[in-house]
């Protein structure tokens, strides 16, 4: 059994329910505990607890971490608006010393700690327990270390969301850490897509959910036009990139056509940007390199479609 820690920004791109549902129906994985970043009074909290109370987890620890209001982020982090979630998802606010407690535990219980948000609540558990992050098993949605494969999206640093929307704290995570980073130029070959809709609806309430989220997704960011049909690797239904999925499922062991490399990274700032690159000063991490994202994301849906 795979103990795992999930410090989620779950509320705003769907790919974190995504990647929720994967964990809570992958076999041989048991959440400790879900910490939230990037919330705003308790919205996206209250979005996580509702997700695994269709699932019948309700026993799952549930935190509110960072918030919008205190300062970390460099624009706003708005949650999704009501239309992608049911009424009964209300907020559920805490203290963020919750969430550092609730992480801390993890840690300490062995639990495999998965990132796929920005990294501010583990900048907040570092500064508050000095060297907890060196000693974690840490795995890390974001990096920009290669540039993307030709058909896929011309994305550049900037793009990294998870990073570059508080490089205070990722910097200081990635200079503390030896984390396994899945960088955007990887999870960028996974996709959500139209034609998984379908089948969503019949796995249980919580694929309902993001069937319904994915419908509303779709109509609202038109991936398929911006990237469907413009790009010659992207599925031209595509609705989303399933970036966290793939973060998640490497996290806890699936490794079909994954490579995965041990490079030393240096991290700076330049001009109010963080840059990754190999460089033999640079701390030494493990950079997942290449991927057969058609077959993740068959993979995932298979998974989440078992209700």
């Amino acid at each position: 059994m795979t103990k795992v820690h999930l410090d989620t920004d779950l509320g705003g791109d769907i790919d974190d329910l995504c990647a929720l549902a994967m964990l809570l129906r992958w076999p041989s994985v048991t959440l400790t505990g879900i910490t939230v970043v990037g919330d705003t009074n308790g919205i996206r909290t209250g979005y996580t607890r509702y997700a695994l109370g269709l699932e019948g987890k309700t026993e799952i620890p549930v935190a509110a971490g960072a918030d919008t209001a205190q300062g970390f982020y460099r624009s706003e982090l708005p949650p999704q608006d009501r239309r992608y979630w049911p009424a009964e998802a209300i907020p559920s606010p805490n203290s963020r010393e919750k969430a550092i407690e609730l992480l801390r535990n993890s840690i300490e219980d062995g639990a495999t700690i998965i990132g796929i948000g920005p990294f501010t609540n583990l900048y907040l558990l570092d500064r508050q327990y000095p060297g907890i992050l060196a000693r974690a098993n840490l795995y890390l949605m974001g990096g920009f270390i290669y540039p993307l494969r030709p058909g896929y999206p011309n994305w550049k640093n900037e793009f990294d969301f998870n990073v570059q929307i508080d490089i205070k704290s990722a910097r200081h995570v990635l200079g503390n850490s030896s984390p396994t980073l899945i960088p955007i130029s990887v999870t960028a070959e996974t996709a959500l897509r139209k034609s998984a809709i379908g089948t969503l609806r019949t796995a249980g309430a919580l694929g309902q959910l993001i069937a319904r989220q994915a419908e509303v997704f779709a109509a609202d960011e038109k991936m398929d036009e911006v990237y469907g049909t413009t790009c010659a690797s992207v599925p031209d239904d595509i609705v989303n990139f399933q970036h966290d999925p793939l973060a998640c499922a490497i996290a806890v062991g699936w490794n079909e056509g994954v490579v995965i490399e041990e490079l030393p990274i240096a991290v700076e700032e330049e001009n109010g940007w963080l840059r990754e690159r190999v460089d033999k000063s640079g701390r030494k991490m493990k950079v997942v390199t290449k991927i057969d994202g058609p077959r993740f994301s068959e993979f995932w849906l298979r998974l989440v479609a078992k209700s």
